[in-house]
């Protein structure tokens, strides 16, 4: 067979990016074609890893993601002839593969592949069967195309265990048909819940020595990027994919030199990306103005206020009061309460927030939220004692190092002066 055409060799880190970026995709068409999640994954990762040793020398293909689809096919076809051999194993390779595996054209043949199908594989990892946990590692290993290694460090726990998460998410949907479901659409949510949430860890990291984890972030905005591109009109994964570019544009701000946390109002704004502010305020506005509001717009607009305020004294936190205001109507949990408590504050005094948080004790008191909001609040209204306990209480509580030295900064400034 011919070689294909080349292109002048390219940078390793741009190599690195297709690969990464055609990954799921030409997962997706294995799966589309032989069924077969388990298998058709490791032939991706022998074709990702043919990739990655031929590229940087002979030059990238001028159509990588068909070069990819090719090499793996062939590992595909090789496995499932070897399986078919093995008399003990003809029941399962005749149920895995079908007819025309060995005779038919590679996958993509009869149907260009696309990215419609890494939407399919989103749909598939995000099953109504899989645990919350599971669909994030599921999602993060064949759609993000992220180590189990690297998903294991993200999570904090030991390689092994996280194998094991995903081995048993993979044996759940097994079976499953690939493509969209007729009722995708129910689905979405969780697409976006699943996306949200490992944006979240990312940026804000639940436990560790890191405030932030950029590159679980930066994956969680690809592909919510791509999802936005696949379905243009659905207002909500606009929302998601603006909340997430408005928020990430403050990373830089967030950390000072040592990687302790800065507080919002005390971030140096001129860090902030503009460029992703201003196209979150035009992804943001754009879904707003087709009046089909959802919690995703809702809180990219919250997050637009907040960029587009030149200093913290000219946030117009009665705007943000009003947005939260909706919010809580769309989704009445216990994390919006807080946070339009924290707005509240802003409009009508700390004494009028404080009175908003009495309602969420049983909600959020294992959890350190609760306690640094009311220390905030406690703070400005002038009750030291009071707030330094809530600081203090609040440290306790969180796992992560940045924030617990953080709460226990601000409780030392509030301790009073020795005799």
């Amino acid at each position: 067979m011919s070689r294909p055409p080349r292109r002048p060799s390219g940078r390793t880190d741009e190599i690195e990016g297709l690969l990464r970026r055609h990954a799921p995709q030409v997962l997706g068409a294995l799966v589309r074609r032989y069924g077969h999640f388990d298998a058709a994954e490791d032939a991706v990762q022998e074709a990702l890893l043919a990739a990655a040793g031929q590229w940087p020398e002979d030059g990238t293909p001028d159509n990588p993601r068909g070069w990819l689809i090719r090499v793996a096919s062939r590992r595909l076809t090789d496995v499932l002839r070897s399986e078919e051999a093995r008399r003990l194993r003809e029941e399962r390779a005749a149920a895995l593969t079908p007819r025309d595996a060995f005779t038919a054209p590679p996958p993509g043949a009869d149907r260009a592949p696309s990215e419609d199908d890494m939407l399919s594989l989103l749909l598939l990892c995000c099953h109504p069967d899989l645990a919350p946990a599971a669909r994030i590692a599921l999602t993060l290993r064949a759609v993000g195309g992220l180590t189990t290694a690297e998903i294991a460090r993200a999570h904090l726990v030991p390689e092994a265990t996280m194998a094991q998460r995903i081995s048993r998410a993979k044996q759940k949907v097994k079976g499953v048909s690939f493509g969209r479901p007729e009722n995708w659409e129910e689905r979405l949510p969780a697409v976006l819940h699943v996306l949200y949430l490992i944006f979240n860890e990312g940026y804000t990291a639940t436990s560790g020595a890191t405030l932030q984890r950029a590159e679980l972030a930066g994956e969680a905005i690809r592909l919510t990027r791509t999802t936005h591109r696949l379905l243009p009109g659905a207002h909500e994964v606009t929302g998601l994919l603006a909340l997430m570019l408005l928020t990430d544009a403050r990373r830089a701000a967030r950390t000072g030199p040592h990687g302790e946390l800065v507080p919002l109002d005390e971030q140096d704004r001129a860090l902030w990306d503009k460029a992703a502010i201003e196209e979150g305020v035009a992804l943001v506005t754009h879904a707003l103005t087709q009046r089909q509001p959802g919690p995703y717009q809702l809180r990219a607009a919250i997050a637009a206020v907040h960029d587009e305020a030149a200093s913290p004294d000219s946030t117009d936190w009665l705007e943000i009061l009003g947005l939260y205001d909706i919010l809580v109507r769309f989704v009445p949990g216990p994390v919006e309460r807080l946070n339009r408590a924290v707005a509240v504050a802003m409009v009508h005094g700390p004494t009028a927030g404080l009175a908003e948080l009495a309602p969420l004790e049983a909600e959020l008191a294992s959890g350190h939220r609760l306690d640094a909001v009311r220390a905030h609040l406690l703070e400005r209204a002038g009750d030291a004692e009071a707030a330094r306990a809530a600081y203090e209480s609040a440290a306790g509580k969180t796992l992560s190092l940045p924030e617990r030295n953080y709460l226990r900064a601000r409780a030392a400034r509030l301790r009073p002066p020795p005799d």
